[in-house]
């Protein structure tokens, strides 16, 4: 009878342990207070501006004389040389800065992708005449997850105008367990990531999907809890010991 009392003991033990450990939609991101949502209509719809070179983006630029007119004639079929060219891609470091040939060290962190364009363009002018300068952020991308709780994905912005709709089709679409009614997108603004609620679930919420998406940009598809699998997942293992440990105390008996 001690040995039955002593297992009954380790067996509430056991049983205490394990619902204390329970894991139940751990995987569940993002969880937002309520009341603490930004207003969609004042920041999204009406962005406050473009996009800002920010350290680790990589940078494209091709540079032609004469405000570009050897690309003009090339591509109305003049046969001429083009007098353009590229130096590849330039990542910007933890300075602030890039390091293009002939220039040296340039500040581009915070310009948009226009007011780097002119920066260039005044520099080259030292050099060259009219230089027409074009360039492209070729790492640009944005993070969806959509919604099944860990299946993220890393969509490449190839298109500047690339729709909140357009990435979340992108990224696989909003799966089986994911809320429409509930997209986070979480963008930095000012050194500080803002949360935006977004709902997709009515046509009144058709509006938001043309919503711009700009780069770093997480969108988060808020998932449906699946308590009855996942506690089942979590108890599976308690219900096996339990069954061992009344085996025994019958062997015991």
């Amino acid at each position: 009878m001690k040995e039955i009392k002593t297992l009954h003991i380790f067996l509430i033990c056991l049983l205490s342990l394990g619902f204390q450990r329970c894991g139940i939609n751990n995987n569940m991101m993002f969880k937002v207070p309520k009341g603490q949502d930004v207003s969609i209509e004042k920041a999204l719809m009406h962005p406050s501006g473009d996009y800002r070179i920010s350290v680790d983006d990589k940078l494209t630029f091709t540079m032609a004389t004469n405000s570009g007119t050897k690309i003009v004639e090339a591509m109305g079929g003049g046969g001429g040389a083009n007098n353009s060219g590229s130096g590849g891609e330039y990542i910007v470091r933890k300075s602030g800065k890039v390091e293009l040939p002939l220039l040296g060290e340039v500040s581009v962190e915070g310009l948009t992708v226009v007011q780097f364009e002119d920066t260039l363009q005044r520099l080259f002018s030292q050099e060259y005449q009219n230089p027409f300068v074009q360039v492209k952020i070729t790492n640009q991308r944005v993070i969806v997850f959509p919604g099944g709780g860990a299946d993220p994905s890393v969509v490449p912005l190839t298109n500047s105008n690339t729709t909140l709709i357009e990435a979340i089709a992108q990224g696989g679409g909003i799966s089986e367990r994911g809320k429409s009614n509930s997209i986070k997108l979480m963008r930095k603004e000012n050194g500080v990531r803002q949360i935006y609620t977004i709902d997709l679930s009515t046509i009144e919420g058709l509006k938001y999907a043309d919503i711009i998406v700009q780069a770093n940009d997480y969108i988060y598809v808020e998932p449906s809890p699946d308590i009855a699998r996942e506690l089942m997942k979590d108890i599976s293992p308690i219900f096996a010991i339990l069954s061992t440990s009344l085996l025994l105390i019958n062997l015991f008996k």
